[in-house]
């Protein structure tokens, strides 16, 4: 029976913003990454990043952690050109795809990252930087002895509220009830962060949120989507 491992190294595990699935990526998608890549990627380096020089100009900014197939990340980016959007996301069927669509639409407020979003935020990403942060339908975890292993965690909300400027939005959105009621109980228990919902549980639907195939799949299946709304301090 193998040894565990001590318990200091044990404690300092942490839990990572992605695990790599497999995935078919088309010859296209295959290409953009090796093609666009120069044009819109951003490699992982641990000084951090003057996002002015990176887009170009000064504008008010959101950051997607996680962004699957790029649905929301392209949509937002098109409807909002005067501001500029940087997406986390490993999975490079996903990445291929955003690069190959924002190359089409002729976006320019896009980015992407295809590194540990929890790294990126460490190392790569200023202070009070972005207006909003997104992270729509993380993976839920939904076996009990997987819970430790769910991204919204107070370590991670720490990160990301240090992210955002004051007054900046976080957003997120599950169709996993108890994943939900368990971000709240986090995002609740914040100090630089308070509740933008009327009554201080859950938020509307915003409007300017397109809805991601998680969510098509989670309402034929007949689930609840619960989004949140959390501010800056």
């Amino acid at each position: 029976m193998p040894e565990k491992p001590p318990i200091a190294e044990q404690a300092h595990r942490r839990v990572r913003s992605f695990v790599r699935r497999g995935g078919r990526i088309t010859a296209a998608q295959s290409r953009a990454l090796q093609d666009l890549w120069p044009r819109f990627g951003v490699e992982f380096s641990p000084p951090a990043l003057d996002l002015d020089a990176l887009f170009g100009r000064r504008a008010g900014r959101v950051l997607e952690i996680g962004f699957g197939n790029g649905d929301t990340l392209l949509a937002l980016a098109a409807q909002q050109p005067e501001r500029d959007f940087l997406g986390i996301e490993v999975h490079e069927p996903g990445v291929g795809r955003v690069l190959l669509n924002a190359n089409q639409a002729g976006l320019t407020n896009i980015r992407v990252s295809r590194h540990d979003a929890v790294e990126v935020l460490e190392h790569q990403l200023p202070p009070s930087s972005f207006d909003e942060i997104l992270l729509f339908f993380p993976d839920p975890w939904p076996k009990k002895r997987h819970h430790k292993r769910r991204l919204v965690q107070p370590p991670f909300v720490d990160l990301l509220a240090r992210r955002l400027r004051p007054g900046g939005v976080l957003r997120l959105a599950t169709d996993w009830e108890h994943y939900a009621r368990q971000m709240l109980d986090v995002l609740s228990t914040s100090t630089l962060l308070c509740n933008a919902a009327p009554g201080g549980t859950f938020a509307e639907r915003p409007e300017s949120r397109p809805a991601t195939r998680f969510e098509k799949r989670g309402r034929r299946l007949g689930h609840g989507v619960w989004d949140l709304e959390f501010r800056r301090a």
